[in-house]
């Protein structure tokens, strides 16, 4: 039985890159694959990109009120084998359980790839449905200024890391930026605590 993957990880930790290498996986070896992710994702517009370079045109743009179920149907019509989900913590609950469903009855493995939370640490709604149902999980990882492996996503507006804001803000669309920071890190730069400091440790 096929299965839905949760791939996630930290900004710039190459998760749209692998998606490219996966479907191009597929595609040497004579097997059709659908991109899609969803609508609210206006960076590269109907294209997917990556921050080396590599880009490609989606398949299907999932709007947030969207019914995905003939999308999907129509996959199993077409002899896809396998499905492809960018920037998949922009999903809702209902497009995640439907995902993997059609895993099940389709028997078509469904491999969504995205952030595991917000630059203030909070949890996206597709991705806390991934979590809960994906039958297998997976962490991609990135690395720190520090060197240190990087878990949060720091959001810079004007040069300078904030804390408050909305928390859908595109880079290279709205006037953002994200780096990728360690916890430690994230505390000082984000929330500008000293964690050496005595103060710190009282906290």
């Amino acid at each position: 039985m096929s299965k839905l993957y949760f791939r996630y990880g930290a900004m710039n930790c190459g998760k749209t890159t692998l998606l490219l290498q996966v479907a191009n996986n597929y595609e040497e070896r004579g097997m059709k694959v659908v991109i899609a992710k969803p609508s609210i994702d206006k960076k590269g517009d109907e294209t997917v990109e990556s921050r080396i370079g590599l880009s490609r045109k989606v398949d299907y743009l999932i709007r947030d009120d969207d019914n995905i179920k003939s999308f999907l149907k129509d996959c199993f019509n077409n002899n896809i084998s396998c499905v492809l989900i960018d920037e998949a913590q922009f999903l809702n609950k209902e497009h995640v359980d439907e995902l993997f469903l059609f895993t099940k009855k389709y028997d078509i493995p469904v491999i969504c790839y995205g952030l595991r939370s917000d630059f203030k640490t909070e949890i996206f709604p597709g991705s806390l449905r991934l979590f809960e149902i994906a039958d297998v999980i997976e962490e991609l990882h990135t690395i720190c200024r520090c060197g240190k492996r990087a878990k949060f996503n720091g959001r810079i507006v004007n040069g300078e890391f904030v804390s408050t804001g909305n928390q859908v803000a595109i880079d290279g669309v709205d006037d953002v930026q994200y780096e990728s920071l360690c916890g430690k890190c994230y505390l000082e730069k984000v929330l500008k605590i000293n964690v050496n400091s005595k103060d710190a440790e009282e906290r």
